[in-house]
């Protein structure tokens, strides 16, 4: 009898990038490079069905790239994706699964909607309150990101305790690239003399607490610059008014994005609930010094190569950043220890503990 094919879920590749995106293309490419490396593994066949508008690109050559059906999007992946996994153990690494598949493993990285649901719209909010106790109880493994997300899954009834696994994030994405430093040029940075932060306008990323920061005159000298999707509408759309002077990026890529954590005097990022936290470990594995609010995974992530600061203390935020900006020893032993801190994780250690869980499984 020939093994179990193993079917990747490729809806990813047809949005724009996200975090979550960002975590299937890693995974999915690291665990290509293993197969590729050991013969063990050639007697099965594997494969990343994708809808027929997927267009982003994935280096892959042990698993076969493949076009499925004639939907796009949700439809495609409840209606047309079981299909084309029907014999195969089909693996889902961005929260959402096709609910009718049963030798399935997904990835459900927080409980997110349930903790927070300001950060949501009511559409969204529903489809994955119902949709992710469903996945949790019709799959094979449920794999998350931090044992915090795996309690909140728990807690939530996603699925029991035993069923979860966890695969933590790797970090070292970004030592790939060589840093764009044209990207402080065009923004009118001065190299130390700015703050990075999230520019993710959802609830629970917290950034009016640094809106706040910045609108007080203790931080004169310095700027806040928020890199990511969300401009200066969209946060003023989700009820925040950014004070004067705060830049927005936009989108930028890998390397702009390595230049701007490589020159800031650090990074900020004070979320009321994370999952994991992959910028902050970003932010340390280039050695900028990073302050987080104690809550979440963010923790159990940095460990204590950073700085913390309450969710809701301005004041003590204000004071963590003066003092990096300030005291030269307490800006280098946090670089250190920050770097030290993100080599533990990495995108090969990631794969190879999920293809042990495929092989488990499948």
């Amino acid at each position: 009898m020939s093994p179990t094919p193993v079917v990747f879920n490729g809806k990813f590749l047809s949005a724009n990038p996200t975090g979550v995106h960002r975590v299937a293309g890693e995974l999915i490419t690291h665990l290509d490079q293993l197969l590729a490396k050991d013969s063990h593994y050639a007697g099965r066949a594997w494969g990343l069905a994708c809808p027929r508008d997927a267009r982003a690109p994935l280096s892959v050559s042990t698993i076969r790239r493949k076009r499925e059906g004639v939907l796009t999007w949700q439809p495609w992946e409840q209606l047309e994706l079981p299909r084309a996994a029907r014999n195969a153990t089909l693996v889902n690494l961005c929260n959402l699964a096709p609910l009718t598949h049963r030798k399935s493993i997904t990835l459900i990285h927080d409980a997110q909607v349930f903790l927070t649901p300001r950060s949501y719209s009511r559409a969204f909010l529903s489809w994955y309150r119902f949709a992710l106790p469903r996945i949790g109880a019709a799959a094979a493994r449920i794999l998350t990101i931090s044992e915090y997300s795996r309690d909140r899954l728990v807690e939530f009834g996603v699925a029991p305790r035993d069923k979860i696994r966890v695969i933590p994030n790797g970090v070292d994405h970004l030592d790939r690239v060589i840093s764009d430093t044209g990207i402080l040029k065009r923004l009118a940075l001065t190299s130390g003399r700015y703050v990075i932060a999230s520019g993710n306008a959802q609830a629970h990323k917290n950034v009016a607490l640094l809106f706040k920061v910045f609108a007080d005159g203790a931080m004169d000298g310095l700027t806040l610059v928020l890199a990511g999707a969300d401009d200066r509408a969209a946060f003023t759309a989700a009820g925040l008014s950014p004070p004067a002077g705060v830049i927005f990026t936009g989108r930028v890529s890998d390397a702009a994005l390595r230049a701007l954590y490589e020159h800031a005097a650090c990074l900020a990022f004070p979320s009321r609930t994370e999952g994991f936290g992959l910028p902050p470990l970003e932010a340390m594995s280039l050695g900028c010094p990073a302050i987080v609010a104690p809550c979440g995974a963010l923790p159990e992530v940095c460990g204590e190569a950073a700085l913390y600061a309450g969710p809701d203390d301005a004041a003590a935020w204000a004071s963590a950043i003066r003092r990096i900006v300030d005291d030269g020893d307490l800006r280098t032993a946090l670089k250190y220890a920050g770097v030290v801190r993100a080599n533990r994780y990495r995108w090969s250690d990631s794969a190879r503990k999920l293809l042990d869980i495929i092989e488990e499984i499948a």
